[in-house]
């Protein structure tokens, strides 16, 4: 099983919709701004009884129906989301029992511009899918462009998504992320009670590591393993090493409807080091020493990149922009790449100082330290990843030096944490699994307190 692309998502919804045109409706949301169809795929509610489970009219909520949205693609680099998206949608069909009168509808990507730079379908190593990595800066992202950009300066994908919310007013949104070596989690914008025991049991069954310590929920309350909730505005605890403000992303835009957002992240590579609860036994020390490192790798890719600066101006006389193509440079990847590499290596430096300034921990479990570790390995990793491809289709002379960098530091991270791949279909199983049991265990929440 291969990580699928937006065309080919795109066809596989038709294909299904095409086979059941009573329940299932593909429809078009938006389009990117390169001109790409942003696909929804909606399988209609059933009959709250579902001994007879009749289908409600696709697109039609039907009464007091409730509406799931899953969206997938938001981060160009995490493409497990659409093969997950699809699996779903198909084992609704097959098993209609969550469809008793809750219609669910599926952003199949939410990012294909990014995703038709990141071209990795069946990456056989770490150092494969950097290749032809991508992952757009954060104002370019679909739900993290909210906090960092005004209202009228909102990229389309992100004005799709917020309509679509707004449209369905959907009781759980589910945003679907992978990360490339660690291990599983899921950020909640509230606790789904009880969610942690399917959730650990799906991990523990399918050999994914659970981890304990992510580095994205620095500080976040835990309702169990694996668990981890946003702060609600005016507290403390977030998390550090992030320039968004999370409550503005589109996660919370669903709350104006009185719905929750589960964020589910599956790894490509596991790495048991994740799930260690161990306490460390030097945090601080620990954080100075990944600072001091990581600020010497983004240092060695900073200074590649400048070399790329020297040699437009000395090529087209003006510097940035002095060419056919931002820059300079022929690709018109170039442009997107290079924005991102920026971005990146502009993200360093507040970052190290997080690491450590006086809100550095003092106790820290051994599963938190390794989180971090695996955070800034892969941050100087990906800028370097995508200056690599910018300066490798110019023939650059400073590729090949950058090339062994990037070589090196994916063989030292895989082997640093012991990378295990999870095949595709695993990565999809947990995924659908989680999105199930969210709504399982939410209906559950809201039948006890009688809002069901």
């Amino acid at each position: 099983m291969c990580y699928p692309t937006p065309q080919e998502l795109g066809l596989a919804a038709r294909a299904l919709a095409d086979e059941h045109p009573g329940e299932v409706r593909l429809r078009q949301a938006g389009t990117s701004r390169a001109g790409q169809p942003i696909w929804v795929l909606s399988v209609a509610a059933t009959a709250t009884s579902t001994a007879t489970a009749t289908a409600v009219p696709v697109g039609i909520a039907g009464g007091d129906a409730r509406s799931v949205l899953v969206v997938a693609g938001a981060h160009a680099n995490e493409p497990v989301g659409g093969a997950t998206a699809l699996s779903l949608a198909r084992r609704l069909l097959r098993d209609p029992a969550p469809r008793a009168g809750c219609g669910w509808h599926f952003l199949l990507c939410a990012d294909p511009d990014g995703a038709a730079l990141h071209r990795t379908p069946r990456p056989y190593s770490l150092l494969d899918y950097h290749r032809y990595f991508f992952r757009p800066p954060g104002p370019e992202q679909p739900e993290w462009a909210p906090s960092l950009l005004p209202a009228d300066r909102l990229p389309p994908e992100t004005l799709a998504l917020t309509a679509l919310i707004d449209e369905l007013r959907p009781v759980l949104q589910v945003s679907l992320h992978a990360t490339d070596l660690g291990g599983t989690w899921v950020q909640l914008t509230r606790d789904i009670p009880g969610l942690a025991e399917p959730f650990a049991k799906s991990a523990a069954e399918l050999r994914i590591p659970v981890e304990n310590g992510a580095s994205d929920a620095a500080g976040w309350p835990s309702p169990g393993p694996g668990i981890f909730v946003i702060p609600q505005p005016g507290s403390e605890a977030a998390g550090a090493f992030h320039p968004e403000d999370t409550r503005l992303s589109t996660w919370y835009h669903a709350h104006r409807y009185a719905g929750t957002t589960a964020i589910v992240e599956v790894p490509m590579w596991a790495s048991d080091l994740v799930d260690d609860p161990a306490p460390h036994p030097d945090p601080r020390g620990a954080l100075r020493m990944l600072a001091a490192r990581l600020t010497a790798d983004a240092a060695l890719v900073g200074a590649a990149r400048e070399r790329t600066r020297s040699r437009d101006r000395d090529r087209d006389g003006e510097g940035d922009g002095g060419g056919p193509h931002p820059g300079g440079f022929e690709d018109p990847a170039a442009a997107p790449l290079l924005r991102a590499v920026d971005w990146t290596l502009a993200l360093i430096p507040r970052i190290t100082v997080e690491w450590t300034g006086a809100g550095a921990p003092a106790e820290a479990t051994a599963a938190y330290i390794a989180s971090i570790d695996a955070f800034g390995r892969r941050l100087s990793l990906r800028a370097a990843a995508m200056l690599l491809r910018v300066l490798r289709a110019e023939g650059h002379p400073a590729a090949p030096g950058l090339d062994r960098l990037v070589t090196g530091w994916c063989e030292e991270f895989a082997a640093r944490f012991g990378a295990r791949w999870i095949p595709v279909a695993t990565q999809v199983e947990h995924q659908s699994r989680t999105v199930l049991a969210a709504y399982d265990r939410l209906v559950a929440a809201d039948r006890a307190t009688g809002r069901a």
